[in-house]
C-alpha cells in the first residue's frame, strides 16, 4: 500500500509536496521520495523512512521547480532496499518519473515482454519500474519525433497501458517540462483524486491519493478519476482527460474504507467517517442478534481505526464508550510494519491498558479487522493483565481469509489467522471468551449506502473473488514467495538528491 501526490504550480512545489506526504504518510511508512522539474532537469531525493526523516532541509532546498510528484512506501513484495523507493526515472522518452500505488498481477510476463521485445531493462524488483517502462515505451510510439508531445500522444500511450497490464494501479507521472499525466486501472481498485485552485498566478492542480491531501493543502476536490480514464496538466496549467480503457467498472477495494484510508477521507463519493459509523450500526445489530442478553459492561476501542465504529457501535448496544487504551503516536502500524517479529515487539510498545477500565468488567474491545492475528491476542491478553473479567472481541470487517493480489501487504493464506477457521477457532486461538465479525453484505451496504453507484467492491480477501479474473492457484503461490518475510532484506543506504539533466 503506497500514497502518491503530483502537483503542477506557479510557485516551488517541494514544501507543498513534503507536506502532502506528510498527510498521506498512513498509507506507507517504509521509504518516501519526491522528485521535481525546473526546465529540462529533474531533481530526485528519495531514501527508507518517515517523510521528516528522508527529507531534511539541504534536500528541500535543492529540490527545485514548480512540478513534481511524491511518494510514500510500504512493499508488498520484493525487499525493502532504498533502491526501490519512488519515484523511478527512465530517460527516454522526453525524461520520465512515475509513482504507483497498487500491484500489477502480470509484471512477471510483462517483465519479459520488456526485455525481449521492447529492449527495456529493469533494475530492481518492483512493479511500478516495470509499469513505468511499460508508459515510457508506449508514450516513445506514439510521439511524432519532429512535434513535441500532446494531450493526445499521452492518452493514447495509457490507452495501450490498459491493453497490456493487469491488477489494480494508481499511477502519477511527470514528463520532463511538459506536465504530469495521473491515471487510474479500468476496475479502479485503487483511490486517487484530483483538485485545483486559485493563485495569482494562476490556477494550480493537484493529484493525489486521498481527498484529506487535496483538502490540507487549501485545493479544491474536482473529483476522483474514473476507472480507466487518464488526466493531463501540462506545464502552463492547462488540465485534459480522457477514458482511456475500452470497459471500465467501478469496483474500488473495500479495504480503504475499513482499515487504510483516513476517517476525513472521501473516496469514490463515500466518506470513509460516516462509512465507519455504519459499520458499528451493523456490527451491534449482529451482537444483538447473536448474543441478546450480553453482560457487556464497556466498548473500548483498539485505537486509532477503529475508534469511529466503536462509537457507533456502543451507542446502538446501549452500552458505555471510554477509551481503554493508550497509544504511543511514535509507532508506526503495525498490520503494515515489515516483518512479523518486528510487528510482535511493537504492540506493547504502541499500546498500554488504563487498569481503572478493565478491572472486573466485562469488556468488548473493537478493532477495525482481523488479520493475522498476531495484534488481538496481545491486546486481549493486555486486557487479562489489566483485570478485566471477560474479554469479548468484534470486529467492524468480516475474517480476512484470502490474500490480497493488488498492493495491501496480506500475503499467505496460512498467515492469516481467518483462513481454514471458524469463528470459535478464531477466538480460542486469539484468546477471546466470545468473538463478533461484521457480516460482509452489511460491510458492502456500510460502504455503498450512500453512493449506489458503486454496485461492485474488491472484497477479495473476504470472499476470495478477485475482480481482474486473473487470478489462479499459481499466481497466489508466486506471491507467496514474493511476500514472505524472510526474502526481505533492507538496505538502509542515504542517498543525496540527485540531479538528473535530461537533454531530449
Amino acid at each position: 500500500m503506497c500514497g502518491i501526490v503530483g502537483l503542477v504550480g506557479h510557485t516551488p512545489v517541494n514544501q507543498a509536496l513534503y507536506d502532502g506526504l506528510t498527510v498521506l504518510q498512513h498509507r506507507g511508512q517504509d521509504a518516501a521520495g519526491i522528485v521535481t522539474c525546473e526546465d529540462d532537469r529533474m531533481y530526485l531525493r528519495k531514501g527508507n523512512g518517515l517523510v521528516k526523516d528522508v527529507f531534511h532541509t539541504r534536500h528541500m532546498m535543492t529540490l527545485k521547480g514548480n512540478i513534481g510528484i511524491g511518494h510514500v512506501r510500504y512493499p508488498t513484495a520484493g525487499s525493502f532496499s532504498s533502491a526501490e523507493a519512488q519515484p523511478f526515472y527512465v530517460n527516454s522518452p522526453y525524461g520520465i518519473a512515475l509513482a504507483h500505488n497498487g500491484n500489477l498481477t502480470n509484471a512477471e510476463e510483462l517483465k519479459h515482454d520488456l526485455y525481449v521485445q521492447d529492449r527495456r531493462h529493469i533494475n530492481t524488483n518492483s512493479d511500478s519500474e516495470i509499469l513505468l517502462n511499460i508508459f515510457a515505451h508506449e508514450l516513445q510510439k506514439t510521439v511524432n519525433p519532429k512535434l513535441d508531445i500532446t494531450a493526445d500522444n499521452v492518452f493514447d500511450a495509457v490507452e495501450n497501458v490498459h491493453k497490456r497490464c493487469r491488477g489494480a494501479y494508481a499511477v502519477v507521472a511527470m514528463i520532463t517540462g511538459r506536465g504530469i499525466v495521473a491515471f487510474r486501472d479500468p476496475y479502479g481498485i485503487r483511490p486517487v483524486a484530483f483538485g485545483k485552485r486559485e493563485t495569482e498566478q494562476g490556477i494550480e492542480h493537484i493529484v493525489a491519493s486521498e481527498s484529506v491531501a487535496i483538502d490540507s493543502l487549501g485545493f479544491e476536490m474536482i473529483r476522483d478519476i474514473e476507472p480507466g480514464e487518464a488526466i493531463f496538466i501540462n506545464h502552463e496549467g492547462e488540465l485534459f482527460s480522457r477514458q482511456c480503457a475500452e470497459n471500465p467498472k467501478l469496483s474500488p477495494c473495500i479495504f480503504e474504507h475499513v482499515y487504510f484510508a483516513r476517517p476525513d477521507s472521501i473516496i469514490d463519493g463515500v466518506s470513509v467517517y460516516k462509512a465507519r459509523l455504519r459499520m458499528g450500526d451493523y456490527l451491534a445489530k449482529t451482537i444483538m442478534k447473536n448474543f441478546p442478553n450480553h453482560d457487556i459492561d464497556v466498548v473500548l476501542p483498539i485505537p486509532d481505526t477503529s475508534r469511529t465504529s466503536a462509537l457507533e457501535l456502543s451507542y446502538t448496544l446501549g452500552v458505555k464508550y471510554s477509551e481503554g487504551f493508550i497509544k504511543n503516536r511514535y509507532i508506526a502500524r503495525t498490520f503494515i510494519m515489515p516483518g512479523q517479529k518486528q510487528r510482535k515487539k511493537s504492540v506493547r510498545q504502541k499500546l498500554n491498558a488504563i487498569e481503572l477500565e478493565f478491572k472486573g468488567k466485562n469488556v468488548l474491545l473493537v478493532d477495525d479487522s482481523i488479520v493475522r492475528g498476531t495484534t488481538s491476542s496481545q491486546i486481549i491478553q493486555m486486557a487479562r493483565d489489566a483485570g478485566a473479567n471477560k474479554v469479548y472481541f468484534a470486529s467492524a470487517a468480516p475474517p480476512v481469509r484470502y490474500p490480497n493480489v493488488y498492493g495491501i501487504d496480506m500475503p499467505a493464506a496460512h498467515e492469516l489467522i481467518g483462513h481454514g477457521r471458524d469463528v470459535d477457532a478464531i477466538a480460542k486461538e486469539i484468546g477471546a471468551d466470545r468473538l463478533f465479525f461484521q457480516e460482509l453484505d452489511d460491510l458492502i451496504e456500510a460502504v455503498r449506502k450512500k453512493v449506489p453507484n458503486i454496485t461492485e467492491f474488491d472484497a477479495s480477501v473476504f470472499n476470495g473473488e478477485y475482480v481482474t479474473g486473473d487470478i489462479d492457484q499459481k499466481y497466489l503461490q508466486h506471491i507467496e514467495s514474493l511476500r514472505n518475510d524472510n526474502n526481505r532484506e533492507s538496505n538502509d543506504a542515504d542517498n543525496e538528491v540527485i540531479e538528473i539533466h535530461n537533454n531530449a
